[in-house]
């Protein structure tokens, strides 16, 4: 079969023939529906070398950590699932048996330095390729949507709304605002997130004027990424401040404008991974504001995510690409000339 491998330290990923696999003992193998391109595969493969690279990671494997697909074949062992029965894939795999693997928080796993591989397609083979092999656990159903554009809920709509979830606390009140920093694929779900299970005032900010208004158009309000945004937002609040700021970006600036726009009580929610640093001093941080940082998100909240998309509470932006097009995928997410999340589609037609 066909697969998209990373194969080394700064090397592109490349187009391979590989064994299709078979599913071992509590596996499935899935019949790979979509797959979704995302930037911590370009991380993966142009910004880690063996020295930087987190434990699990090293290459070569198939990319794809976003992965939906029907259930093939079942491995010994596995009950209750039926063959053709469409599924998405829970990425992250922990050793199953410390405390937060035993609530489905894999991403939290307490040995994951004794872990061969971080995730499915992350370290393990993941779904850029025709055929994937599944922990049976690890497979939340679909049941009648679509399973080709719900490929990226597994991680651009599962990790902010894991990050959501626990500042819900904050946002439960009349009046309450948030702020989404970043309006990319996990910005924009974001919005929807917060606008389904929220009353709150949903601000955003992004330097693309597209991205912006296609948030407007999912009822958030603008604010102007060329002007002084932290003012901006004390304007709009009345000078208190945004309840609970999202920041799917992790740059230093983007940070600092979280920090510049917090309400007392409120929480700074540090999504995106981009290695921003900054300062914090008991004179300058709102009292009681936290500043946190949230990564993926649990089984459970997977499964809730499938609820909210088989609603049509969530509706991804995705383009569709052939398994041989995956190539041009990825350059293009790196240029950042996608408008929507690129979901692989091994047997498109």
């Amino acid at each position: 079969m066909r697969a998209l491998r990373f194969t080394d330290w700064k090397t592109k990923p490349t187009l391979q023939d590989v064994d299709r696999p078979t599913p071992g003992p509590g596996e499935v193998l899935l019949k790979v529906a979509g797959a979704g391109a995302c930037h911590s595969d370009v991380a993966a493969y142009d910004d880690f070398e063996a020295a930087t690279a987190p434990k699990g990671m090293t290459p070569p494997f198939t990319l794809g950590h976003e992965t939906s697909g029907w259930a093939e074949e079942l491995g010994e062992g596995v009950t209750g699932i039926a063959l053709g029965e469409a599924f998405l894939v829970y990425g992250p795999i922990g050793c199953g048996r410390c405390v937060p693997c035993s609530k489905g928080q894999d991403t939290y796993c307490e040995r994951v330095a004794e872990m061969p591989y971080l995730a499915t397609g992350l370290g393990r083979d993941g779904g850029m390729a025709e055929y994937v092999t599944v922990p049976a656990r690890n497979l939340v159903p679909l049941g009648d949507a679509d399973p080709v554009a719900a490929a990226p809920l597994a991680d651009a709509a599962l990790t902010p709304y894991h990050a959501i979830s626990l500042a819900l606390p904050v946002l439960a009140k009349g009046g309450s605002t948030a702020l989404v920093i970043g309006l990319g694929g996990l910005g924009q779900i974001a919005v929807q997130i917060l606008t389904a299970l929220t009353g709150a005032t949903v601000y955003v900010t992004d330097r693309k004027q597209d991205a912006v208004d296609r948030a407007v158009a999912r009822g958030a309000i603008a604010i102007d990424a060329s002007g002084d945004q932290a003012a901006q937002l004390r304007e709009a609040t009345g000078g208190t401040g945004v309840d609970a700021v999202f920041d799917l970006v992790g740059a230093t600036p983007t940070i600092q404008l979280g920090q510049a726009v917090l309400a007392r009580g409120g929480r700074l929610s540090v999504v995106g991974i981009a290695g921003g640093e900054v300062s914090w001093s008991f004179f300058t941080n709102p009292y009681e504001a936290v500043i946190t940082n949230t990564y993926w998100g649990s089984i459970a909240d997977l499964h809730e995510v499938v609820a909210m998309y088989q609603r049509g509470q969530i509706v991804p932006d995705v383009e569709r690409f052939s398994l041989e097009d995956a190539p041009e995928a990825y350059r293009r997410l790196e240029e950042g000339t996608l408008d929507a999340r690129a979901v692989i589609v091994p047997h498109a037609g």
